[in-house]
């Protein structure tokens, strides 16, 4: 992010975290309660992706409930490839919420997918692209930590 937020920008930013409208208008019921008509929250949320100021909007679908599989992943990544790595992990669709870290583990990332047995695959083909081992960490036990970051 180059720019600083503006009152609209973070107005959205903070209202729509953790939760968003399942209507026939959805846009338009959100932006309302932050005031905004369904036009402007769009243009908003757009200007933010093309700033970097969110990486994805979209749902986080449960894929296990819907008989799909999660796994969460580390890489040691050497630190003037990380950039180049982080392109080709995000590249694959099922990869989401890639952060760095300040570790030898400096990669840590979750794939999702429908299929459990699609997991391994989008390990084997990171793996190949980057050169790099992908450590596979599979949930052995679930836990729901709220989190919300005021902008």
């Amino acid at each position: 992010m180059t720019q600083a937020l503006d009152p609209t920008e973070r107005a959205v930013l903070n209202g729509l975290q953790g939760g968003f409208p399942l209507t026939e208008r959805p846009f338009r019921d959100a932006g309302a309660q932050l005031g905004l008509t369904e036009g402007e929250l769009i243009d908003c949320i757009r200007r933010l992706l093309a700033r970097g100021c969110l990486s994805r909007f979209g749902p986080l679908w449960n894929a296990e409930g819907l008989g799909g599989a999660v796994c969460l992943c580390a890489m040691a990544v050497p630190p003037e490839r990380f950039a180049e790595v982080a392109a080709r992990v995000n590249a694959h669709p099922e990869v989401a919420h890639n952060y760095e870290r300040n570790h030898a583990l400096n990669m840590w990332f979750v794939i999702s997918s429908d299929c459990p047995d699609r997991i391994p695959d989008v390990i084997a083909a990171i793996e190949a692209e980057t050169g790099l081992r992908v450590l596979p960490m599979p949930k052995q036990r679930e836990f729901f930590v709220g989190f919300r970051v005021e902008v």
